[in-house]
């Protein structure tokens, strides 16, 4: 029982580390004919430079899924930190850009305030001008007719003078000279009820024609009204003089007070035009930076649970590894021990022993290999194995050739799972950048995407603002 004990652990450990073909090749080999102890050591010895073979893979493979393993984390960890930095820099952005927001506000509350303000100032500056300028006008059309009615009693006191000194009172009193100012003197003069009457009985010609001019009365009293009409003139004058002077000095100081003021307002609208034209900038930007750093934080915690799942994955695959490390070792350890080999030596038939007393005969090993080499043939489709096949169902074929032929097809087939192998690689490494730079795009068309409709939106608001200045520009000209 023991020996075929031995032999079965040794076929399971090779179809254990992955190859049909070597429990095949195997199998053969514990089964082909025996001529010394030369011949029967060859086989062991083979399969454990097989099996060796397959260690020296398993690491090569491993080496080359730890580069592997070593660039992605680098990128991910280069990712990790450039997201980092992103998410720092857009935070600090927001708090920046948030803090500017507030304050270009509160600087357009300012200025919008301030400017009505001035609009008022301006308005109450006009009305001024006009009240200014309707009292102006007043004024002058009052002393253009006391000037004229005033030069009218002047002249007419100086014909009555005159007319009395030459003694020719009675044709005054027929001239409208004397009516002019019998009408001052009646209305305006400031005199004694008395001289009032005895000049008003002189102009209507109730103190007879006897008149003594000489006396002088009133000569002297006409005199005294002509001088004091004359300083009433001149104090009016004056005064009208003043009036222009102080008028003028008002349009001027209002003039400059108004294009001040005019200044002002026209400098206001144009920093709130660019207040809100600066606040629609940043608040654009804003929500750019906030779905920015959305979408980083969520890129890196998309990130991050596929680092850590990559790394659960590569800490099993290095446990599988390890495993299959440890089975090769342990199975090359026990191939190569003296009491493995004696026993192996022990399975065997000795030369001298004949065909018939092996356990099974030569012809029952071909028709066992055949059949594997079938079965194989069926599931892989691989004309090599129909060779064997056909080659194990002749009968000038010996096991020497047909081992050949396996060792042929088992280099064929190691060669085709190298090729497998780089293409599976790079095949994975495609993936892993095409799927990183569709997340790329994804991202990169959903900020498009934002920043177009922002740019819509800013676009309806500069054009309405545009349309609040235009407007206001025109109802500046108006005014």
């Amino acid at each position: 029982p023991q020996p075929h004990c031995s032999r079965d652990l040794l076929l399971v450990c090779a179809m254990k580390m992955g190859s049909s073909a070597v429990a095949l090749l195997f199998l053969l080999a514990l089964s082909g004919p025996a001529s010394s102890d030369g011949a029967l050591a060859n086989p062991i010895r083979k399969v454990v430079t097989m099996l060796q073979d397959m260690q020296t893979k398993v690491t090569e493979e491993g080496k080359k899924e730890q580069e592997l393993y070593d660039k992605f984390m680098c990128y991910c960890k280069t990712s990790g930190s450039a997201l980092s930095a992103s998410i720092s820099d857009a935070s600090a952005k927001i708090e920046s850009v948030g803090a500017s927001i507030k304050s270009d506000s509160e600087e357009k509350a300012l200025t919008e305030a301030n400017l009505q303000k001035d609009q008022d100032s301006r308005a109450a500056a006009k009305d001024d001008v006009s009240k200014a300028t309707a009292l102006r006008e007043k004024e002058a059309a009052e002393y253009a007719k006391f000037k004229a009615d005033s030069e009218a009693n002047v002249a007419a006191i100086a014909k009555a003078v005159a007319a009395l000194e030459k003694g020719m009172a009675g044709a005054f009193l027929q001239t409208p000279a004397a009516g002019l100012v019998r009408s001052y003197a009646m209305e305006k003069a400031e005199v004694t009820d008395s001289t009032r009457q005895e000049l008003l009985a002189f102009l209507s010609g109730t103190e007879g024609s006897d008149y003594a001019p000489q006396s002088g009365e009133i000569t002297g009293i006409l005199k005294q009204m002509g001088d004091e009409m004359n300083k009433d003139y001149s104090d009016a004058t004056a005064e009208e003089n003043s009036a222009i002077e102080n008028f003028e000095a008002l349009m001027a100081a209002k003039k400059k007070e108004i294009a001040s003021l005019q200044t002002q307002i026209e400098e206001g609208m144009e920093r709130i035009g660019n207040l809100g034209v600066e606040l629609a900038a940043m608040n654009n930007d804003f929500e750019d930076t906030q779905e920015a750093l959305a979408a980083d934080k969520k890129f890196e915690k998309e990130l991050e649970e596929g680092c850590a799942t990559k790394t659960a994955e590569w800490e099993e695959i290095k446990k599988t590894r390890s495993e299959e490390m440890l089975a090769l070792a342990e199975t090359v350890k026990v191939l190569n021990d003296d009491d493995a080999l004696d026993l192996f030596k022990k399975t065997l038939p000795s030369a001298s022993s004949s065909f018939i007393q092996l356990q099974v005969s030569t012809a029952a090993q071909k028709a066992k290999a055949l059949q594997m080499v079938r079965a194989a043939a069926q599931k892989s489709k691989r004309p090599q194995l129909d060779l064997i096949a056909m080659a194990l169902n002749g009968k000038a074929v010996g096991f020497e050739k047909i081992i050949k032929m396996i060792d042929d097809m088992v280099a064929f087939l190691k060669k085709e799972q190298l090729d497998d192998d780089s293409k599976k690689e790079y095949c994975e490494a495609q993936f892993d950048e095409s799927e990183d730079k569709k997340k790329e795009l994804d991202h990169s068309i959903s900020d498009s995407e934002a920043a177009i409709s922002e740019m819509e939106g800013s676009i309806e608001q500069l054009k309405e603002e545009i349309a609040a200045l235009d407007a206001g520009i025109r109802a500046l000209d108006k005014s």
